[in-house]
């Protein structure tokens, strides 16, 4: 009966050092919790210099030791790429041959992708993005200007091809970009380009997850290429892929569409591009990748190995056809087993 009767689902309080510093921090003063109701009483708010000075002075010697509280300077950052103006918008008119009646052209079709500007006033983007074209026009970044540009070569098995712009306005105000070095495993790589979903210019980052010889769809070829997680999509094909350093370090060209898999894009890396543009500027035109010549078979049977005289530790692939024109046809034969090419030797499964 004597106890004290309290409100229900309140614990009480006892003030603690923290709580008798906190007081000074607090919007209402724990006399206030107590009161009527009725008008809001008026609350002195003080500054958190003002604040520190009080619990200062009354800390007595202490006082030379406490400081302001440092409030947070919140600093807007905005990371800009480096060469994004030397990115262009493609627009080509496509039109394609019809095969079933030679004499006839398919109806003409538009379509937009992605480019840069590279020395010597030229153009770099995708053989896909001017195939069979009738008319190109590139439009440089803040631009409406379109202009009218001059397919210089296709390299269809590289899936890269080099433009031109013979109107002098279009080099104003642009630097072309500058190639890096064969980026490594995890690097960042960021893809620029002119993707789908609008019509500024758009930037997605990633890194390099995987590289090794990849199927070119538009060429149906093999050759080297880079795997990244960056976002690939509909447009971005002939934008640049730029290493953290500011180099161009791939082209991107295609990207993996699977319900299993996401975020899967290719790249073109330098030493393709650098061969294209050496290619072309030595022949004056584009001639090509060279190719061995031959068919191969796996040699992973251990019984296959065994029919070929080939040791246990032996490793290697056995050819099984060999191009006329192909420079070694003069060497080798149907039914040899490569054990090593150029002083690498090769695996049971061709690698």
């Amino acid at each position: 009966m004597g106890e004290t009767k309290r409100k229900r689902g309140r614990k009480p309080k006892t003030a603690t050092d923290e709580e008798t510093v906190s007081q000074d921090y607090s919007t209402a003063s724990k006399n206030d919790a107590g009161r009527r109701r009725g008008r809001p009483k008026k609350i002195n708010v003080a500054s958190p210099e003002r604040r520190s000075s009080r619990l200062a002075d009354s800390n007595g010697d202490c006082a030379a030791a406490v400081e302001p509280p440092l409030m947070p300077k919140w600093e807007g950052t905005v990371k800009v790429v480096p060469s994004m103006d030397a990115v262009v918008k493609v627009f080509c008119v496509h039109t394609e041959p019809n095969f079933s009646l030679p004499w006839q052209r398919k109806r003409q079709y538009s379509s937009s992708s992605s480019g840069f500007i590279v020395g010597g006033r030229r153009v770099l983007t995708n053989a896909h993005s001017v195939e069979h074209h009738t008319q190109v026009k590139l439009k440089k970044r803040g631009s409406d200007t379109k202009y009218l540009a001059t397919v210089l070569a296709i390299g269809t098995e590289c899936d890269i091809a080099l433009l031109t712009v013979s109107d002098d306005e279009f080099w104003e105000g642009v630097s072309p970009v500058e190639f890096g070095d064969l980026p490594a495993l995890q690097d960042a790589v960021t893809v620029v380009g002119y993707p789908i979903g609008g019509d500024t210019i758009s930037v997605t980052s990633g890194v390099v997850s995987r590289m090794e010889i990849l199927s070119y769809v538009h060429g149906s070829t093999e050759l080297l290429g880079l795997q990244i997680d960056a976002a690939i999509n509909s447009g971005n094909s002939g934008g640049p892929a730029f290493s953290d350093k500011g180099k161009c370090v791939g082209i991107a060209f295609q990207s993996l569409k699977h319900e299993d898999a996401e975020n899967i894009g290719y790249v073109i890396p330098t030493p393709v591009i650098l061969h294209f543009i050496q290619d072309y500027e030595k022949n004056g035109a584009y001639t090509g990748f060279p190719i061995l010549g031959v068919e191969w078979q796996k040699m992973e049977n251990p019984d296959l190995r065994m029919s070929m005289g080939m040791g246990p530790d032996q490793k290697g692939v056995r050819i099984r056809r060999i191009e006329p024109t192909a420079p070694e046809s003069h060497v080798l034969k149907p039914s040899d087993v490569i054990l090593s090419f150029d002083g690498v030797n090769i695996a049971n499964d061709g690698t």
